[in-house]
């Protein structure tokens, strides 16, 4: 939905104290400064660190690169990548994703000419940012993104299984399927030995059971394997094979690439894509994590574009000091959100720590042995390869383009298997579209009956105008189309054909798979308004309204109802009425007759638990001339029915905010003024200093009224909050709040979520619930 901006809001003081504030209030204004550092940003720098460093130092092993390298990286990534990126939640660093592609690179080039390499690649994400060319990445099939990356965890779980078996990796996947064997006729015990433990304490630490466990739980998997790995290899395996991390003097910079400009073309876009794609995915994962933990009122969704800027200066300092090419990753980023991290004040941290502990911890990080570092790789390369990934793209009929793609990657390299599966993409889309059934069936009243299943394109126009030969002429004809598409190419063969079927005396009727007549009515009455005439009010533009009679409007919709809705519904209601009501949503909105809740959510029957009332106000507890049927609606659906999520849904040109700003204390208290009064808490926060005026796509609301409408959303998601029955389980975490401002002229709505300084009211486009209107 479009961007209203409502202001940065301080959060209310509950009803027992003053300090006590909701587990996840929206960051308060500092001063005017973005960046501040809280205490839950410390201690998740703390923990992200912890678990960057073995991973860093694992993928720097996997690729032959220098380990300092892998350092430089995670401390750049975290710092300018946490500074300049839109993500402030995505963790950045060396990546799994880009091992394959820099191990090739420096086996090629050499490790100065790949740190060339990685400069130029961040010179182009900036450019590609500034084109605002991120959403666009993004519209990849799911198939070839999801395939690349289990090609390239396939490839390195290959690479890293060398190593644990105490031998080296080869230069490519099938190089390294091939020796496998061989390197199994010749394994020694200790590098193994090693790795089997890190695996298993890498698997069974996050199940660590008691009180005891829970405590040990809060130490990141990733270093707690590497530890004990180390301990382990230090007593029984002291010949073992360890890291060994050069003097910061010998340490090499970029040089000036002297290849072949097509090889080092084809590098630059291929690390610029492998490492765009993992950021952004990772950023938008990230997204869903931080919304998941903040009980629906997320923070503000990443800027793809500044994140892919950011990633791109990020990789361009890298590779400028000599350090490993940097995306957002997905494992350090969801540590950092679970960790309870609210800003980029924790990714930035991170960085900052990973680079004291390149400088101060050298003799400690030589004693990890090399087949610990291995196995934990090994470890991420597997899980690159997702089940549910291959599940999603089985249930969509993509498999073929995944597998097409996971065996480009392995085979042939990156690019060409990004390549290779967008190709299979293409060519499996054309055959869809070409495989059309087309049936001629003779009926018993000696009419004919021609069937069209899938889509109607210019490909299938020679099958339709022979099957429609078939048909003799004068007779009468139905045709029925199941499909959702008819290109103009088949629109064009099929009227030709009906009109000079007609015009031979024979009749033709064009259905749909039910049956129904397409473009005509069920029936003549109202033939302008279809199909909106459930509610458009029987407005027409063509003639003008009936005038209306006592009950004649009411009836007339039952009617209408009864013949059209009610047979498409039965079924379900029947279901509902046996089953009982089980709606996933308490939505509380204004009894305004312009809202329609199930239009504007595209809900059915049982979806929407609906509380409507003048202003959508949602009183206090105890608050004088409170209401208890809205509490007990609350209530109800709370506890009762046990809803997933609350919105509290307001709208443009209110009646109920116009009257509330109009209002005088010499108002004679009429019901509607003393109902009203839960609405003075909005008033006063739209009037207080505290709090900056609302913003909706950019510019300030046209008037007071729409002001006070978006305030109100604020206000009464704060008052629900003080229900006993909501705070329970929003401290539970089993229970979401959303703001929602629909904008009736524009026929357009807001979703509410915070990002550093405000709360922010985002559009959402008509396709894509993530994506807000430009």
């Amino acid at each position: 939905m479009p961007a209203c901006v409502p202001t940065r809001t301080q959060p209310l003081a509950q009803p027992d104290g003053p300090n006590q504030q909701h587990p996840h209030p929206p960051p308060a204004r500092k001063g005017g400064r973005r960046f501040r550092i809280a205490g839950s940003d410390v201690s998740a720098s703390l923990t992200v660190f912890l678990l960057a460093v073995p991973m860093s130092l694992g993928l720097a092993v996997a690729i032959d690169a220098p380990l300092e390298a892998s350092l430089i990286a995670a401390g750049v990534g975290g710092i300018v990548a946490g500074l300049l990126g839109g993500s402030p939640l995505l963790v950045s660093g060396p990546s799994a994703g880009l091992t394959v592609v820099s191990a090739e690179l420096i086996q090629n080039y050499g490790w100065r000419t790949t740190c060339a390499i990685t400069v130029l690649a961040g010179l182009l994400q900036i450019a590609l940012g500034s084109l605002k060319t991120a959403r666009s990445a993004l519209a990849v099939s799911p198939a070839i993104v999801h395939g690349t990356l289990a090609g390239i965890g396939a490839a390195i779980a290959l690479a890293q299984l060398h190593i644990v078996l105490g031998g080296s990796p080869q230069s490519s996947a099938l190089d390294n399927a091939r020796a496998l064997p061989g390197q199994l006729a010749k394994v020694g015990p200790a590098a193994p030995l090693v790795g089997a433990l890190t695996i298993a304490v890498l698997l069974t630490w996050p199940r660590l059971p008691g009180r005891i466990g829970k405590g040990l739980r809060r130490i990141p998997a990733a270093l707690a394997c590497v530890v004990i790995a180390t301990a382990v290899a230090a007593w029984a395996a002291p010949g073992i094979a360890r890291v060994q991390l050069p003097s910061w003097d010998a340490h090499v910079l970029p040089e000036l690439p002297h290849a072949p400009v097509t090889g080092l073309v084809t590098a630059v876009i291929t690390v610029t894509l492998v490492a765009s794609l993992e950021s952004l995915l990772s950023a938008v994962a990230v997204d869903k994590l931080a919304a998941e933990r903040s009980g629906g009122l997320a923070p503000a969704r990443a800027d793809l574009d500044r994140e892919l800027r950011g990633q791109g200066v990020a990789n361009a300092v890298s590779g400028l000091l000599g350090g490993m090419a940097v995306s957002g990753g997905a494992v350090r980023a969801s540590a950092n959100v679970r960790a309870g991290a609210t800003g980029r004040a924790s990714t930035v941290l991170h960085g900052v720590w990973v680079l004291l502990a390149a400088g101060l911890l050298v003799a400690v990080l030589e004693w990890i042995p090399l087949a610990a570092l291995a196995a934990l790789v090994m470890m991420v390369g597997i899980q690159m390869v997702s089940y549910a990934h291959i599940r999603n793209v089985h249930k969509h009929r993509e498999f073929l383009v995944y597998g097409a793609t996971v065996g480009g990657v392995l085979l042939s390299g990156v690019l060409q298997g990004v390549a290779i599966g967008i190709a299979v993409a293409v060519a499996v889309a054309l055959h869809r579209l070409s495989r059309t059934r087309i049936t001629v069936q003779r009926q018993d009243d000696h009419s004919y009956l021609v069937r069209a299943r899938g889509q109607l394109t210019f490909l299938a126009v020679p099958r339709l105008t022979r099957s429609l030969a078939q048909v003799p002429q004068g007779v009468n004809t139905v045709i029925e189309l199941d499909g959702s598409f008819m290109d103009h190419a088949a629109y064009e063969a099929l009227q030709s054909w009906q009109d000079a079927h007609t015009a031979r005396g024979g009749s033709v009727r064009t259905t749909g798979r039910g049956g129904g007549r397409i473009a005509e009515p069920a029936s003549t009455a109202h033939n302008c308004c279809r199909p909106w005439t459930p509610w458009r009010n029987h407005h027409c533009h063509d003639k003008a309204p009936a005038p209306r009679t006592h009950g004649h409007q009411l009836a007339s919709g039952l009617s209408s109802f009864q013949r059209n809705t009610a047979p498409l519904v039965r079924d379900e209601l029947a279901r509902l009425a046996r089953e009982g009501q089980q709606p996933s949503q308490l939505f509380l909105t204004c009894a305004d007759s312009r809202l329609v809740t199930s239009m504007i959510t595209s809900s059915g029957p049982g979806d929407l638990f609906t509380v409507r009332n003048v202003g959508n106000l949602v009183p206090l507890p105890g608050a004088e001339s409170s209401d208890d049927s809205v509490a007990a609606a609350i209530e109800y659906a709370v506890e009762v029915l046990r809803v997933e999520s609350i919105t509290v849904c307001g709208h443009s040109g209110c009646g109920a905010m116009q009257a509330l700003l109009n209002s005088t204390p010499d108002d004679p208290p009429t019901p509607l003024r003393r109902w009203l009064r839960h609405g003075l808490p909005s008033l006063e926060r739209m009037a207080s200093r505290q709090h900056a005026w609302a913003r909706i796509s950019g510019r300030l609301p046209a008037d007071a009224v729409e002001q006070l409408c978006l305030t109100n959303v604020v206000q009464q998601l704060e008052h629900l909050r003080r229900h006993e029955s909501v705070a329970r389980r929003l401290a539970e975490g089993t229970l979401a709040l959303h703001g929602m401002y629909f904008h009736v002229a524009e026929a357009q709505a807001y979703l509410l979520s915070y990002d550093d300084v405000q709360e922010v009211f985002e559009g959402v486009g008509p396709t894509v619930l993530e994506e807000s209107r430009t």
